[in-house]
């Protein structure tokens, strides 16, 4: 079931790229509200979901460490994008994510084997080929708001690794994320639009590729270590940019077919099974 969990989490941190880039590309939305309808949508429905295990909801209780972190990464990923190219973005956000995660690993102890090192390896550079071309001078503020969103989600997707029940663990998360991320958002208030669309696309990013995409990949998480873990999420940018193609109409190029290839071939080696 790892495998499965981790296609669908991928799938739904590719659609949530895509609703964040279609909702501030366009400016129907601003990054503070953005962020706040998205972390809202996602705690009520899973507090829906939640709902319906009636033991589930004993089990609820405040967990700030996590819901502080979660807050960190998705406030800083929406403002980051707001100065950056979706490329050099992807590449700060996941590099950071890889290194956080696996300085960690290797902290506390876990050696990874060669094909996991050489699936990293592998991926680090399809990663870089895919988005090298959108490196110029990339906006230093936007820059340092993405290396702390990487920092974060590699410390969020770390304490993931722990919890027995992801629903449980998830929805604990999103409702203590409610309230400091309006308080985050308070400095921005005059600033705030939201159009329709705008409302839409970041219900939709909270709800299913945020609420229920973040309970998959905790459910995920618990078969992988953090070496894989950190190598599995490169394929998010080859992912969007498949989406990008589909959703937004973007030109296939031969850079892309390229990246894809090492980036998954990558994740392939790293995720093959050590032999005892």
């Amino acid at each position: 079931m790892t495998s499965l969990y981790t296609v669908l989490a991928l799938l739904a941190f590719a659609g949530n790229n895509l609703l964040c880039r279609v909702a501030l590309g366009r400016h129907a939305i601003d990054p503070a509200s953005f962020t706040t309808i998205r972390m809202v949508s996602g705690a009520a429905i899973l507090l829906a979901i939640s709902a319906q295990r009636p033991a589930q909801r004993r089990t609820l209780r405040s967990a700030w460490v996590p819901a502080i972190v979660l807050v960190c990464y998705a406030v800083a990923f929406s403002f980051a994008y707001v100065s950056l190219t979706t490329g050099t973005g992807a590449l700060i956000l996941f590099g950071t994510v890889q290194t956080t995660m696996l300085v960690v690993a290797l902290l506390s102890g876990e050696r990874p084997v060669p094909l996991e090192w050489l699936g990293l390896a592998s991926a680090v550079v399809g990663l870089i080929v895919l988005v090298f071309p959108g490196l110029a001078a990339p906006s230093l503020p936007g820059s340092a708001l993405m290396v702390i969103a990487g920092i974060a989600w590699g410390l969020y997707s770390l304490l993931g690794r722990a919890v027995s029940d992801p629903l449980a663990a998830t929805t604990q998360n999103f409702v203590g994320a409610v309230p400091l991320t309006v308080l985050a958002g308070l400095p921005m208030i005059g600033r705030m639009h939201v159009t329709p669309s705008g409302a839409v696309l970041a219900v939709s990013a909270g709800a299913i590729t945020s609420g229920v995409g973040y309970v998959i990949w905790y459910a995920a998480l618990r078969g992988m270590s953090a070496t894989r873990a950190a190598t599995v999420q490169t394929a998010v940018p080859v992912l969007a940019a498949i989406g990008g193609v589909i959703v937004l109409s973007e030109r296939v190029t031969l850079r892309l077919v390229g990246a894809a290839v090492l980036i998954l071939g990558g994740i392939a080696l790293a995720m093959l099974r050590r032999k005892p």
